[in-house]
């Protein structure tokens, strides 16, 4: 099963729409797991629309119109792996710890807010990851997103992908 992972859209703010690349390998995923910060129900009309499944949450940034939509963690069983879905994990500092003690039934987290891309592995085999954003690259040097395959309760080829710059 092909994943891709994204979060921190900010569609319209930060971007007037999302990156071609981006929604080329949405279209090719089996699944599309979104941690939050859409910011308008048009960009979740889009990917409802091109997503085969869906995954997705609510971020800090979403109002009312989102929040009724969709759910503040989702948890969702995809190629035998156990994954959830959040916007904001705390400070980095004790993120592994943290989360591991609130998600002890999860393989995979996939969170974002901080459009910094993350992966590791908690205490106890928790995989966090963060695909940062494919629209605010913020204090990084490329926006983001991450690609994965889910089988046989395995997550494999995880890849975090870059995007080129827009044009203005």
């Amino acid at each position: 099963m092909r994943l891709l992972l994204t979060s921190d859209t900010h569609v319209p703010g930060r971007a007037r729409e999302l990156p071609g690349e981006l929604l080329e390998q949405i279209e090719r995923a089996d699944a599309v797991l979104h941690a939050g910060d859409w910011v308008d129900t048009a960009t979740l009309d889009l990917l409802e629309a091109r997503a085969r499944r869906l995954v997705a949450v609510y971020g800090n940034n979403d109002g009312p119109a989102l929040r009724e939509r969709l759910p503040e963690v989702a948890r969702v069983e995809l190629g035998g792996v156990r994954f959830g879905v959040v916007h904001e994990t705390g400070p980095a500092r004790g993120r592994e710890r943290r989360c591991a003690e609130r998600f002890p039934d999860l393989d995979v987290l996939v969170f974002g807010h901080s459009h910094i891309p993350w992966d590791t592995v908690a205490e106890g085999g928790l995989r966090l990851l963060n695909p940062g954003s494919p629209t605010d690259r913020r204090r990084q040097p490329y926006c983001t997103y991450m690609t994965a395959v889910a089988e046989r309760g395995r997550l494999t080829g995880v890849g975090l992908h870059r995007l080129p710059p827009r044009r203005p």
